[in-house]
């Protein structure tokens, strides 16, 4: 007996549009499941994750903080998954943009001025941008596998962000622990309220780069060509369409908007380099990604889902007394969600029999 998937010649437009809502109903009630075998109240356990977290003013604003991050790589992963570049390396693309754009405040802390945070946000771009650009000139040039060369690098990043900050750049006034010095205030973003919470400008940017990466999706013929390409790269090369730059352009954009997310995490949210600043937001942003259905504007709402769950994790932890490794693989389960929900609306489960020899296989639907 063998399972196949068959692509179903019609898909219902009703599900398709209701699939990320399906998926998180029943994450839902696969996370109540979970957490009444881990002896923990299941609807308790679920007001902590996601009502809880919404009763504070304070809370709102770390909503903003945790779902900036997540929206900026998330968008930009979206390029390179629509046109069929999977690009698994976006966390250190998010760290090596926050290592170069800090490396005005952390190696000439006397230079203050105005222009110094625009410049930071520039480099922050710059370094995720060529960091992302290693994997896609292996693929271009070598025809390696963009998923393993991404994927590795992410340890590379993280090897170098430690070395980095216990080494030549920790703060020879920090008592010896792993971390770089403060950033001045020329090197802080700016809150968006002052005075009223923390969120800052990440999130603004979080938003204008969706709207753009929407309009150059929707509205272009650069847009036009990632989708044709990632759909049928036989038929963009009909179109005159070059697989190779596009492989170049989706590794850039995404890698830009992971390192603009880097850095202004590190110069809004915490101010200085520490040897791990990230949860994982790079991991889970391909959940993101994918939750808002490669759709920029869709990833806004899947983003602040996601921050939700790991602001009511936190809070699942302290009050519940869950583990981290159970907050991370209720996260995981949206994904798996999300990815069973949309086979089902577009394939079929098709059964095969093997009969006798020379007499072929009976297909049972």
């Amino acid at each position: 007996m063998r399972i196949e998937l068959v692509k179903r010649p019609q898909h219902s437009k009703l599900f398709s549009a209701l699939s990320p809502f399906l998926a998180f109903g029943l994450t839902i009630v696969a996370g109540a499941v979970l957490f009444a075998l881990l002896g923990k109240n299941p609807a308790t356990t679920l007001y902590y994750y996601f009502i809880d977290p919404l009763t504070e003013v304070w809370s709102l604003h770390e909503l903003a903080i945790k779902a900036a991050p997540l929206i900026l790589i998330a968008v930009g992963l979206s390029v390179c998954f629509l046109s069929n570049n999977w690009n698994i390396g976006a966390e250190g693309q998010f760290l090596m943009g926050a290592v170069a754009g800090s490396m005005l405040p952390v190696l000439f802390p006397e230079f203050q001025f105005w222009i110094v945070l625009p410049l930071m946000l520039l480099m922050g771009m710059a370094g995720g941008a060529a960091y992302a650009a290693i994997p896609a000139f292996l693929k271009v040039r070598f025809n390696t596998n963009e998923i393993l060369t991404s994927l590795m690098l992410v340890y590379v990043a993280q090897l170098f962000l430690d070395w980095l900050v216990r080494g030549p750049w920790r703060n020879p006034a920090g008592f010896n622990f792993p971390e770089t010095r403060n950033f001045h205030s020329y090197a802080i973003l700016p809150e968006i309220l002052p005075d009223s919470g923390r969120a800052h400008w990440g999130f603004v940017f979080a938003l204008v780069a969706a709207l753009l990466v929407w309009f150059l999706l929707s509205k272009t013929l650069k847009g036009f060509e990632v989708k044709v390409l990632g759909q049928s790269p036989r038929a963009g090369r009909f179109a005159g369409f070059s697989a190779g730059r596009m492989v170049i352009f989706a590794f850039l954009v995404s890698g830009a908007l992971a390192g603009l997310a880097g850095i202004s995490e590190v110069s809004g949210a915490i101010g200085q380099l520490r040897p791990s600043f990230s949860p994982g937001y790079g991991f889970t942003a391909i959940i993101v990604a994918f939750l808002g259905r490669l759709n920029p504007l869709g990833i806004v709402a899947a983003g602040l889902v996601l921050a939700l769950t790991y602001l009511g994790g936190e809070a699942a932890q302290i009050s519940v007394g869950l583990s981290d490794k159970v907050v991370r693989a209720f996260q995981g389960m949206i994904l798996f969600f999300v990815l069973a929900c949309d086979t089902m609306i577009h394939y079929q489960i098709r059964f095969v029999r093997p009969q006798a020899a020379g007499a072929g296989e009976t297909s049972h639907v």
